[in-house]
């Protein structure tokens, strides 16, 4: 029964959430994963500078957190060479993608993006009532200029484009994305989610005025910096946007040990180029895999490598059965002709043996239909 008290927008909700937990699924199977390969998350772990300010920071969790976030953002406006109106953050990309569609937002707003791309971006806008208008994808890259064609057509409030792209893990490179910044209709402002920028050919960031209106720059701390369990994303935007997140922010919700981590943890520039080179080593590794069983690649961006099973989502799906049955975890995209690949995370080499191992047996018993 639906409870009468909630509004008629909620009415009109699922009751879901867009991700399925490895959690969950291992619950259902009775068994940890033995490979946790399809959150996109950065399985070799954050810097040992950041453990050592965890535990630093450990007995004073009594405290609130500061609600200004002050240091973290002096630390981000210095590390990109902005002001610190400029910088906000959030409770990573996720958090902040929310606080944005309820800003600009309201019920019947139009809003463009890909059919395929990031959901969560999607549960936000209908769950603030706008109407979601999507574009195909162009092969394995979401499509600028339909994009673009699509919101002024439709008289869009805002685009939505990922770089790198998720699911695919594909890239545009930045003068594209400039000439895309160029063509944003009047009234319209591109959500630029940069999750994966920082694991990304040199060549694929935007470079643009941190005061520019037509673009929102969305980044986080959960993949290349490995800090996905404590949430933490920051945007860089035009200072008046940027003040309006004050508006609707909660307060308090990244947490004092978030703060102090992501500031370790930026400030450990040398871990993150150790990172870089781990997880280009594990993308060449899982191509290879890729080959070796007959799958094609997709060219990565990411910490993640989308495979093309050469089927439909049916015999994708089947894969992933039969993977989680052998004890790895991974993913598929959830949108045709995108879900025929499979989607699985770099990671450390007894993770990527055990993954060698399983995939020629779940692959045969997909397509032979066992």
């Amino acid at each position: 029964m639906t409870d009468p008290r909630l509004t008629p927008l909620a009415q009109s909700l699922p009751a879901s959430v867009p991700f399925v937990g490895p959690e969950r699924l291992e619950r259902a199977r009775g068994a940890p994963f033995d490979a946790r390969l399809g959150a996109n998350e950065l399985v070799f772990g954050p810097s040992p500078q950041v453990a050592q300010a965890i535990r630093d920071m450990a007995g004073d969790v009594w405290m609130y957190p500061d609600p200004d976030m002050h240091d973290l953002r002096l630390d981000l406006s210095a590390h990109h060479g902005v002001a610190p109106e400029n910088v906000a953050i959030g409770e990573g990309i996720d958090g902040l993608l929310g606080n944005l569609v309820r800003l600009l937002i309201a019920p019947g707003d139009a809003v463009v993006t890909s059919a395929g791309a990031y959901p969560t971006f999607n549960y936000h806008v209908t769950g603030f009532g706008g109407t979601l208008h999507t574009v195909p994808y162009a092969g394995d890259y979401e499509d600028h200029e339909r994009l673009i064609a699509k919101a002024v057509e439709v008289g869009a409030k805002l685009i939505y484009l990922a770089n790198p792209d998720n699911p695919m893990g594909s890239r545009h490179d930045a003068s594209l994305m400039r000439r895309m910044v160029t063509n944003v209709p009047d009234g319209c402002l591109l959500v630029l989610d940069e999750a994966y920028i920082e694991l990304a050919p040199h060549g694929t960031a935007l470079a643009v005025a941190p005061d520019d209106a037509r673009v929102i720059r969305m980044r986080t701390f959960s993949k290349a910096y490995g800090l996905a369990g404590l949430r933490v994303g920051y945007a860089l935007g035009h200072p008046d946007l940027i003040a309006a997140f004050d508006r609707v922010r909660n307060h308090f919700g990244v947490g004092r040990l978030a703060q102090v981590a992501a500031r370790a943890a930026l400030a450990d520039q040398d871990w993150l180029t150790h990172v870089q080179r781990l997880v280009a080593n594990s993308r060449d590794r899982l191509a290879t895999i890729a080959l070796e069983n007959g799958l094609v690649p997709v060219v990565s961006a990411t910490n993640f490598v989308a495979m093309d099973c050469g089927g439909d989502g049916a015999l994708a799906k089947a894969v992933l059965d039969g993977l989680a049955r052998r004890g790895i975890f991974a993913r598929m995209p959830g949108v045709a002709p995108l879900n025929r690949c499979i989607r699985v995370s770099c990671g450390p080499d007894d993770q990527m043996d055990a993954l060698a191992k399983a995939l020629p047996h779940a692959l045969a018993e997909a397509r032979n239909g066992t």
